[in-house]
C-alpha cells in the first residue's frame, strides 16, 4: 500500500505532463508533511523551483499544475498559499481506507522492496585482547539498527564484524604471556586479565628494546604458522569473543560468531590484492613503499596523497586489509551495497579505499558507503572518560544503566515482582543508552547525560516505552471492565476529532520514514517520527476519552486507533533494537 506522499507524487507527475510536458513530469514535486495542520496535511513546493526553469511566476505555475491535478479520491481540499505553495488536505475517507490497510499488517501498510539487494553492513569491529569500550557503542548500535531496517524492507543483509586480530600487538602479547609462564591459557583467564596483560606488554614493548625485537620476531612466527604462537593467539581470540558476545547480548545487538570475518581472514588474500593493483598500473613504488595515488586526494602541500598498500619493510597495513575485504565482499559475497559504520575520523581513509577499489574495477557497479558518526562526549563536552580519566568500559556503562533504571522502576511501581522490575530495568536502561545515541544526528558528537536519557519526558526511550505501556494499560482496563470485544483492533476507525485525524496522518507517514532511513542511513529520522507519534497520541488521549467514549462504536474506533499506534511504536522501537514492556 503506497503512502500518501508517494501517491501524491504520482498524481503530480501526471499533472506536470498535462500542464507542461513529459520531460517536466520528472521534476521532484517536493512534497513534505506540513508542519502546521492549518496548511494542510502535505505541502508541495515545486512551483518555486520550476518557475525559475520556466521563466514564469511561481503562483502562475502552481495554478496551472493544480488545474491539471486529479486528487479527488485522495484530498478533500487543495489550495494555493503565498507565492505558490500547494497545500493538500487529505480526505477522511482516504485516511480511513489507508488506516484499514495498516491493521494486522506486519509491515504496517508498506510493501517489501521489489528489488532486494545483497547488502553488507560492517559494524562494531572491536579489537581482540581488549575490552569493548564506549568508543564501540556508536558503531554497534547504529549498524545494528540499519541492518534491522534494511531486513525489514526485504533486503538480504549480511552482517560483518571485522575484528582486529592481527598485527604487531599480537607478537607483543604472545611473547609477554610466554615470559609470564601463561602460554597454556586455561579457562581461568578472563578478559579483565587480558586488559592488564595488554597494558603490561605495551609498556615492555615501548621501554625494552630486546623485548620489542623478540615481539617483532614473534609476529613473523605467528604469520608463518608457528603452532605454539597460533595456539596462544587462538586462545586470545576465543576469550575475547566470549566477552564480545556477552556485551552483544546485553546490548541487544544481533551479532553472532557467524558474522565475524576478522583481519586475519584476509591475510592470505593480501599478496593477490597487491599483484592485481600492480598489474593494473595502480600501485607504484614511493620512498621504498608500494602506494596507490587515487585521483583527487592531496596532502596539505597539494601533493598527491599516497594510500600505502605495502610498507617499505614488506608488511601490510589497514589499507591493504580494507581493500582485500572490499574486493572479497564484492566478488565472493556479491554485495551490491556495502555499508561501513565507522567513526568520522576514518572519512579520508575510507574514501581513498573506495576510490582505489573503483579504479581497480571491483565496485564499479556497486555502492560503498561510509556511515560516519561523531564522538560520545561527557558533560564537560570532552571525550567521555571515567573520573580517573580512563576510557569507559562498555560493560560497566551497561551495568550502570540497568542499575539506575532499576532505582527509577522501584520508585515508580514498587508493586512489580523482582523479576518484572529486573526485566523493565533492563529494557529501560539499555534502551535509554541506545536511543540517546540513535536519536542524535549521527555525524555530530553528542553529550552522554544520564538524567536526560533516562527521563520519562521528552525525546527519550523511556518516554516512548511509557507511551506503549500506557496504551497497553488501556486494553487491560477494557478487558477488566468487559469492554474488550474480539477483533476490536479491526473496528472501523472514525476520525471526527482533530486529534484523531492528526494521529491518522502521522501513522500514514510510516512507509516514507522507513524508506528515508534506508536511503539516508540516518536512524534519528525514525526516532523523531516515533517521538512525534507518541506526542500525538498523548494529545489524543487527553482530548478523546477511549473507554469513556460517547458510544460503543466510538470506543471501539479509538481502541482500534490506539492499537495501531501501539503496533507502530513497538515495530519502530524493534527496528532501533529497543525492547518494549507491557508494564512499567
Amino acid at each position: 500500500m503506497p503512502d500518501p506522499q508517494h501517491l501524491l507524487a504520482a498524481r503530480f507527475a501526471d499533472a506536470l505532463t498535462k500542464a507542461y510536458s513529459q520531460e517536466h513530469a520528472q521534476t521532484d514535486p517536493l512534497i513534505r508533511p506540513s508542519a502546521n495542520p492549518k496548511f494542510g496535511d502535505y505541502q508541495a513546493n515545486l512551483a518555486m523551483s520550476l518557475a525559475k526553469t520556466l521563466g514564469a511566476k511561481p503562483r502562475e505555475v502552481a495554478e496551472k499544475i493544480v488545474e491539471q491535478l486529479d486528487v479527488t479520491d485522495l484530498c478533500a481540499k487543495v489550495e494555493i498559499a503565498g507565492p505558490g505553495f500547494i497545500n493538500l488536505h487529505l480526505s477522511p475517507d482516504f485516511l480511513r481506507q489507508q488506516l484499514a490497510g495498516m491493521v494486522g499488517d506486519e509491515l504496517l501498510g508498506m510493501s517489501k522492496t521489489a528489488r532486494p539487494l545483497h547488502i553488507i553492513v560492517d559494524y562494531s569491529g572491536p579489537n581482540v585482547a581488549k575490552e569493548m569500550h564506549v568508543g564501540h557503542l556508536r558503531s554497534s548500535v547504529i549498524g545494528d539498527s540499519l541492518s534491522r531496517v534494511l531486513e525489514y524492507l526485504g533486503h538480504n543483509v549480511i552482517r560483518q564484524n571485522h575484528l582486529g586480530d592481527w598485527g604487531t600487538q599480537f607478537g607483543m602479547l604472545i611473547e609477554h604471556l610466554i615470559d609470564e609462564g601463561k602460554s597454556g591459557l586455561g579457562e581461568s583467564l578472563h578478559i579483565a586479565d587480558l586488559n592488564a596483560l595488554y597494558q603490561a606488554a605495551k609498556r615492555r614493548f615501548d621501554e625494552d628494546a630486546a623485548f620489542k625485537a623478540r615481539a617483532q620476531r614473534r609476529v613473523v612466527k605467528l604469520q608463518s604458522g608457528d603452532a605454539p604462537s597460533k595456539t596462544i593467539w587462538q586462545a586470545l581470540i576465543d576469550e575475547s569473543k566470549h566477552h564480545f558476545n556477552a556485551i552483544y547480548r546485553q546490548l541487544g545487538v544481533l551479532l553472532t560468531d557467524d558474522d565475524i570475518r576478522s583481519e586475519s581472514f584476509y591475510n592470505p588474500l593480501l599478496p593477490g590484492v597487491i599483484q592485481e593493483l600492480q598489474d593494473k598500473g595502480l600501485a607504484k613504488e614511493s620512498e621504498g613503499a608500494l602506494c596507490v595515488f587515487p585521483p583527487g586526494f592531496t596532502d596539505k602541500d597539494g601533493q598527491p596523497r599516497p594510500l600505502i598498500v605495502r610498507k617499505s619493510d614488506g608488511g601490510y597495513g589497514y589499507a591493504t586489509t580494507d581493500l582485500a575485504a572490499l574486493r572479497f565482499r564484492a566478488a565472493e559475497l556479491d554485495a551490491q551495497r556495502v555499508i561501513y559504520c565507522v567513526d568520522a575520523r576514518q572519512k579520508d581513509h575510507l574514501a581513498m579505499v573506495f576510490a582505489t577499489a573503483r579504479d581497480a574495477g571491483w565496485i564499479t557497479d556497486r555502492e560503498a558507503q561510509h556511515v560516519a558518526f561523531g564522538t560520545v562526549l561527557g558533560e564537560d563536552n570532552k571525550p567521555f572518560k571515567t573520573r580517573s580519566g580512563e576510557t569507559v568500559k562498555l560493560a560497566d556503562l551497561l551495568d550502570e544503566a540497568q542499575q539506575r533504571a532499576a532505582t527509577l522502576v522501584a520508585a515508580k511501581n514498587p508493586d512489580l515482582t523482582p523479576a518484572q522490575q529486573q526485566a523493565v530495568a533492563r529494557a529501560i536502561g539499555i534502551g535509554a543508552i541506545k536511543y540517546a545515541d540513535l536519536s542524535s544526528d549521527r555525524v555530530k558528537d553528542y553529550v552522554f547525560a544520564w538524567e536526560r536519557m533516562l527521563s520519562f519526558d521528552g525525546n527519550t526511550a523511556p518516554y516512548l516505552q511509557y507511551s506503549y505501556v500506557r496504551i497497553r494499560s488501556i486494553f487491560r482496563k477494557a478487558k477488566e471492565q468487559g469492554l474488550l470485544t474480539d477483533g476490536v483492533e479491526r473496528s472501523p476507525i472514525v476520525l471526527d476529532a482533530p486529534a484523531e485525524r492528526a494521529l491518522a496522518v502521522k501513522l500514514l507517514q510510516w512507509p516514507a520514514v522507513i524508506e528515508s532511513v534506508a536511503q539516508s542511513l540516518e536512524p534519528h529520522r525514525l526516532c523523531n517520527y516515533l517521538y512525534e507519534l507518541a506526542a500525538g497520541y498523548h494529545q489524543f488521549f487527553e482530548q478523546c476519552p477511549v473507554l469513556r467514549a460517547d458510544s460503543p462504536a466510538q470506543r471501539d474506533s479509538r481502541l482500534a486507533l490506539s492499537d495501531l499506534v501501539a503496533h507502530t511504536l513497538r515495530t519502530g522501537l524493534m527496528l532501533l533494537g529497543i525492547e518494549v514492556v507491557e508494564q512499567m
